[in-house]
């Protein structure tokens, strides 16, 4: 299947394996290239720039034809390593970068110097329209279907308003777990997707089993959006310790966030714990079970290698 997004990335198959927060790695990554899609990793995943430049070296030595492989960037001021990562990915190379939670600006400007493609998360028209006056390569439409930070938006509404009004390709992502709803994807008029959640419960994810086998015993009814994790709509399984905190941001972030000088701090203070929190789920038994996913493990049945998600997609 050729579309817009297989030219961009010359890949055979118009997939991204979205960046997944503490679940994407390289070796993922490794066998979505196999398969000849995309991978992307969180540039979050690694704690120090040696790790993320080891990871580069990786991938570029397991790439193969008709596959490709980028990272994601936190933009904003609560990622205080986001300077230094753009840096090292422009310096060590890689095919494409996606960014999130931002202005896209600097990484444009300095992935487009390197030949590095930029991708930009968006949930509405005016923010898809800026990313394309500042030179986005393309859009990730993020719909209410996403897994993790999403939009507001159903899929077939965002598209369409993004494919109506933008030049750039349009990459839908969210809701997808079968070749038939990447197809609907397709005739809204999006030119490929970004697939995640299906790929938690993988044989190569580095999480930990219950939070696989959650994906595998919860469904799309099981999902829940919380502002509890990073201050932003963000859609988890609603485990009974999500229950029990609730999905709101309390009263006292609720006010501080009004304050002009205040807000950014409270943000950072929130994301930083709801990083911890999802980290600690995610790696370690522990009764905080934030597990962060989207809809679409309504089609995990069973927790299986990433060739085969991948076939499910495509077949």
């Amino acid at each position: 299947m050729t579309t817009k997004l297989t030219k961009l990335l010359n890949i055979n198959h118009p997939v991204i394996m979205a960046p997944m927060f503490l679940v994407s790695n390289t070796q993922m990554v490794i066998e979505a290239m196999k398969c000849g899609i995309a991978g992307c990793i969180p540039a979050l995943n690694y704690r120090t720039l040696e790790e993320l430049k080891a990871a580069i070296h990786q991938l570029k030595a397991a790439k193969v034809a008709g596959g490709a492989f980028g990272f994601n960037l936190i933009v904003n001021k609560s990622n205080l390593k986001y300077k230094d990562q753009l840096q090292v990915l422009c310096e060590e190379g890689c095919d494409f970068i996606i960014t999130s939670l931002g202005s896209p600006e600097e990484t444009i400007n300095q992935a487009h110097k390197v030949g590095i493609k930029v991708l930009c998360d968006v949930v509405d028209l005016n923010f898809a329209q800026k990313v394309e006056h500042l030179g986005a390569d393309a859009i990730i439409a993020v719909n209410n279907k996403a897994g993790g930070h999403r939009g507001n938006l159903d899929p077939e509404v965002l598209i369409s308003q993004l494919v109506a009004h933008c030049s750039i390709p349009v990459i839908s992502a969210g809701g997808v777990g079968t070749k038939l709803e990447l197809d609907a994807m397709l005739s809204y008029g999006a030119e490929g997707v970004s697939v995640g959640s299906p790929f938690i419960a993988s044989e190569e994810a580095q999480v930990i089993d219950d939070y696989k086998q959650a994906c595998v015993d919860y469904g799309a009814d099981n999902i829940v959006m919380t502002e509890r994790i990073s201050g932003t709509p963000c859609s988890v399984i609603n485990t009974p310790y999500v229950q029990k905190i609730g999905t709101k941001t309390t009263w006292l972030e609720s006010v501080l966030n009004k304050h002009k000088k205040l807000k950014k701090w409270v943000k950072m203070i929130r994301f930083a714990i709801g990083m911890n929190a999802t980290k600690n789920a995610a790696t370690k038994a522990t009764y905080k079970t934030v597990w962060v996913a989207g809809p679409s493990i309504q089609h995990t049945k069973s927790i299986l290698p990433v060739k085969d998600i991948v076939k499910r997609l495509i077949a």
